[in-house]
């Protein structure tokens, strides 16, 4: 690892550039496969679930990682995690139903069809409940002032929990269908194995640059935004892509399991090695979280898809976010 931050630190000046778009090739990369998997009968809710939260999330679990480490702020992983899940629920699942809307019913009313949708609704609303209790459990935690290691270990194992429950329920899917993966999934594996090699390289590197940037600019907490608009790069670009494919039932899973990624696995795997204090502006955002979880659930369960004029307030609340995070 040495040797590869000092060939990347030798570059001067084009090191950062670099980095960055080290970064954003890899995240390309795992994002083609995705759609490879996708085009070979892999089902958007196993992907939207367990394979892309993953994968668009690598930035942020190697971004914790590298700050535990380093023994960083976790001030900047607080930030870092609630500016994807606070955009994930806004921005990127706003975003394209503003631009090309969302069916309620399949257009293709088969029996088959229909029943399908009916099915990812209803994973769907549970992704939900789970993004919605997961913010109430960490605004609970840091209730006292402090995550602690004991706090981290209890969000870790809820973690855990909750992806054992969702291979759980592809496998009795599969069961039920009769379907088997294609015989390409290992290498398809070691391909996104080799994009998060790639993420994971930019990201360490650029952390340990931005916290040289915070010891000499007066601009406080720099990484924790500076971070955060980088690695939900990846996830904009799922959105918007399978947004533009008219795969809505993508776009909302796969920004909704992201958001389990950040909170509670990247703020639990953090506290583990170091204590995050609770500050004001991670219990106003862990509000913020569960009202959006909320509108979301509401408008799910009831009406079945997210109006075009609720993603324009979603749109406004992202602006408000940036507004008081900044401000």
């Amino acid at each position: 690892m040495e040797i590869l931050h000092a060939a990347i630190s030798s570059l001067g000046a084009f090191a950062p550039v670099t980095c960055i778009i080290l970064f954003l090739l890899a995240s390309l990369l795992v994002v083609w496969r995705l759609e490879v998997l996708s085009g070979q009968g892999v089902e958007g809710t196993v992907l939207g679930t367990i394979v892309m939260p993953f994968c668009s999330g690598m930035g942020n679990i190697v971004f914790a990682l590298v700050m535990a480490r380093n023994n960083g702020s976790g001030a900047e992983v607080v930030i870092n995690s609630l500016f994807n899940n606070v955009t994930n629920m806004t921005l990127l699942v706003g975003g394209p139903v503003l631009i090309w809307g969302m069916t309620r019913i399949p257009v293709k009313k088969t029996k088959a069809v229909v029943l399908e949708y009916k099915m990812g609704r209803l994973s769907l609303a549970l992704n939900l409940v789970a993004a919605l209790f997961f913010s109430v459990f960490v605004w609970l935690l840091a209730s006292d002032g402090n995550l602690t290691r004991m706090d981290g270990c209890v969000l870790l194992l809820l973690f855990i929990f909750w992806q054992c429950f969702h291979i759980y329920d592809v496998k009795k899917t599969n069961l039920l269908k009769k379907k088997s993966y294609p015989l390409t999934l290992p290498l398809e594996i070691a391909l996104l194995l080799l994009g998060s090699v790639g993420v994971f390289i930019s990201t360490d590197w650029l952390v340990q640059w931005f916290q040289s940037l915070e010891n000499a600019v007066v601009f406080p907490q720099i990484l924790g935004w500076a971070s955060g608009v980088l690695m939900v790069l990846p996830n904009a670009l799922l959105a918007f892509y399978y947004g533009a494919k008219k795969r809505m039932d993508v776009v909302y899973t796969s920004q909704s399991g992201d958001a389990h990624i950040c909170i509670p696995f990247c703020i639990g795997l953090f506290a583990v090695f170091h204590d995050i204090p609770a500050s004001g502006f991670l219990q106003q955002s862990l509000l913020m979280l569960m009202g959006l979880c909320a509108a979301h659930l509401f408008f799910v369960v009831l009406l079945g898809k997210l109006p075009r004029i609720a993603a324009a307030v979603l749109l406004a609340a992202f602006g408000w976010f940036i507004w008081v995070g900044l401000g």
